[in-house]
């Protein structure tokens, strides 16, 4: 793969076939997508402007971007539908293959597809792996020095660029002590999130814990099973305590 890099930002030629949709109208569809990591954490799509199917309308305003230069804003009309200001075009960037591609706002947009497979939450990143092992290992949890889940039955996960997650079976877990909370999160590796928050005396430790119900395919070792935020927990394996790791959830 090609890569292009000016400061932050980053360039891959992609090869999947990548389209997107609004309102059940094929806005674009390409076999040469660039991914574009604007942020380090994952990647953006964008598309050729010849393979963009929908009419773009300059909305007349624009959006800045040190790395990528000024953006210029078009509403996406495709059929009897449209979203404003969900496209951007860099045509002045100064990194250079930028200048006549498109990017849509993931969110605005109402389905993506990786080949024939729907992605979720933003586009996968070629560099993130997912591993799901099974162990024997001894996992123990504790949240103010009171266990809330213990297996020596878990599932152990291993995300590029994250810290280890423990899942363990439900009747390992103190469901006495969890109350499930309207929160959900989204991944494009394992799916949609369902949480729990953790009621320790008469402290309530919010969306502390969650579970997938019905994972991706990737990760379907982890249906049903229990993950509790290592960076807010006491972590011990085989007896010893886990340091809390540093993240964005910390």
């Amino acid at each position: 793969m090609n890569t292009t890099t000016r400061g932050r930002v980053r360039l891959e030629q992609g090869s999947k076939r990548v389209r997107v949709y609004l309102g059940g109208e094929l806005v674009a569809d390409t076999l040469t997508p660039t991914y574009v990591w604007e942020v380090p954490y994952y990647p953006a799509y964008y598309f050729p402007r010849g393979d963009v199917r929908a009419d773009l309308v300059e909305t007349g305003e624009t959006a800045p971007s040190p790395s990528r230069g000024e953006a210029t804003l078009y509403t996406v009309k495709s059929g009897g539908n449209q979203a404003v200001g969900a496209a951007r075009i860099h045509q002045d960037s100064p990194i250079e293959e930028l200048r006549d591609l498109v990017r849509f706002d993931f969110d605005a947009m109402d389905n993506w597809f990786e080949e024939d497979e729907e992605i979720y939450t933003h586009p996968r990143d070629p560099y993130t792996r997912v591993d799901v092992l099974a162990s024997s290992r001894h996992i123990r949890v504790e949240i103010d020095g009171v266990t809330v889940a213990e297996s020596t039955n878990a599932r152990l996960l291993f995300e590029t660029g994250l810290p280890t997650r423990y899942y363990l079976p439900k009747t390992a877990v103190r469901l006495d002590l969890l109350e499930r909370t309207e929160t959900k999160s989204h991944c494009p590796y394992k799916g949609t999130a369902e949480y729990y928050s953790a009621r320790i005396g008469d402290t309530l430790h919010e969306d502390i814990a969650w579970f997938y119900d019905t994972p991706l395919p990737e990760s379907q070792k982890v249906a049903g099973l229990v993950a509790f935020y290592n960076e807010k927990v006491d972590t011990f394996v085989d007896g010893v305590r886990q340091p809390r790791p540093k993240t964005k959830f910390a």
